[in-house]
């Protein structure tokens, strides 16, 4: 019976083995993109039949992560070079300097036509991106860091092209410019990090969501369908434009508010705050934001204009449903105070000089609100209560506390405040 047993097992082994090596090649290159690459390559000498299976996998995932850097280049050759089938996603990653042969890996993977590129090599120098590698037509995905962009004469542009990601990069005005508009159908663009530019247009009708994070004189943005925005200017800006009115930057910063006022979402910075205060008090923002549902807020209560300015983007969202603060502490002022006027951290001046003003603000919709790096001083208990107040279908307020002091008679103050929500809680996490 053993033996009959064991020859039946045997019998299925071969069976399934069988099977398995007589899938189609793109079954089988499907199956090795669960494998990292080494691995894949390696699959190539568990028979014939498996030998070129590598060759047809979909998917390249290229990691240095161990690999010493020669071993790692000669892998990323033969990757490129041996390859045979559609690649529909190209992804790599090094902490090593691969500068000498970049542009011949770009070049071996232009050839192939790839849907989906991404591309974190970190170390050393920004890559210049060569122009082989925009003339990839099928290309939908594209992710690049630490790069040096500089669009070719010829560009025709990307026009299947959906996600748009650029993170520590060098290019100018109308590189981007251009890049940004030539993606027809592009939904979510990202900007991060970038030197070089002043003067940001964003053109594009099909653009939903837009995360951009960096120093910039102005912007032009013309996305009638953007959905959801972050928006996080760097310090530097404040220092840059410190009078935006006197600089005549008021301008920008309301066309710029105007052409956001069909989103959902928002998420802004300070810094960008403090420019909205600039003559943005209460009822003069110059858009009322209707279908606004969400706010990410980055603010420091100790300055009045980013108080105010709060208040404006609040009283001009009337459906608003979700509020989520990060508090920041005043940051320190390397300039004279002739050049930038500093912020203060002053209590009393804020609670005594707004309670007017703030009384006018109605959020009717507001279920639930978060305050997170709370550190307990009274311009942040003071805004808690306000919030309390403002908002009747309020349920709960959620607060990270961040304080170093004693927080007892601080959590007395918070739970003892007056809500006209009856279902409204303050919860406080350690």
């Amino acid at each position: 019976m053993s033996t009959c047993k064991k020859a039946r097992a045997e019998s299925t082994s071969v069976v399934s083995s069988d099977r398995l090596s007589s899938l189609p090649p793109e079954i089988k290159g499907d199956i090795l993109t669960r494998l990292n690459v080494e691995e894949a390559v390696r699959t190539s000498t568990l028979s014939t039949t498996w030998r070129d299976a590598w060759t047809n996998m979909p998917k390249i995932f290229l990691r240095d992560g161990n690999f010493a850097r020669t071993k790692f280049v000669t892998l990323v050759d033969m990757v490129l070079s041996l390859h045979k089938g559609t690649v529909e996603k190209f992804d790599i990653s090094g902490s090593k300097t691969y500068h000498n042969e970049f542009d011949r890996w770009m070049l071996m993977l232009s050839r192939r036509s790839p849907r989906s590129i991404i591309m974190e090599l970190k170390s050393g120098p920004g890559y210049r991106i060569p122009s082989c590698l925009f003339s990839i037509g099928d290309l939908e995905i594209l992710y690049l860091q630490n790069c040096i962009i500089s669009l070719p004469q010829v560009f025709q542009g990307f026009k299947r092209l959906t996600r748009l990601n650029l993170k520590n990069f060098s290019s100018t005005d109308m590189d981007i410019q251009n890049l940004v508009s030539f993606c027809p159908i592009q939904s979510f663009l990202e900007l991060a990090s970038f030197e070089g530019i002043n003067h940001l247009t964003v053109q594009a009708p099909k653009l939903k969501l837009l995360y951009l994070v960096g120093d910039v004189e102005d912007i032009n943005l013309d996305a009638p369908n953007l959905e959801m925005a972050a928006l996080f200017l760097d310090h530097k800006a404040i220092a840059h434009h410190s009078d935006p009115i006197a600089l005549h930057k008021e301008s920008y910063v309301k066309q710029l508010v105007g052409s956001l006022s069909d989103i959902k979402t928002l998420a802004i910075s300070d810094s960008l705050l403090r420019y909205l205060s600039k003559g943005c008090i209460l009822t003069k923002l110059p858009a009322v934001f209707a279908h606004l549902e969400d706010i990410y807020l980055a603010i420091c209560f100790g300055d009045q204009r980013q108080f105010l300015a709060a208040c404006s983007l609040f009283q001009n969202a009337p459906n608003l449903k979700k509020l989520d603060l990060w508090v920041r502490m005043p940051p320190v002022n390397p300039l004279p105070s002739s050049v930038i006027q500093p912020i203060t951290w002053d209590q009393d001046q804020d609670q005594a000089s707004i309670p007017e003003l703030t009384m006018q603000v109605q959020l009717d919709h507001l279920v639930t609100a978060s305050v997170k790096g709370f550190r307990g001083v009274d311009c942040e208990v003071g805004f808690v209560e306000k919030l309390l107040n403002w908002a009747p279908a309020l349920e709960e307020v959620k607060i990270e506390w961040m304080g170093k002091t004693e927080c007892s008679m601080v959590l007395a103050k918070l739970l003892a405040l007056p809500r006209v929500s009856p279902r409204a809680k303050v919860i406080v996490t350690f």
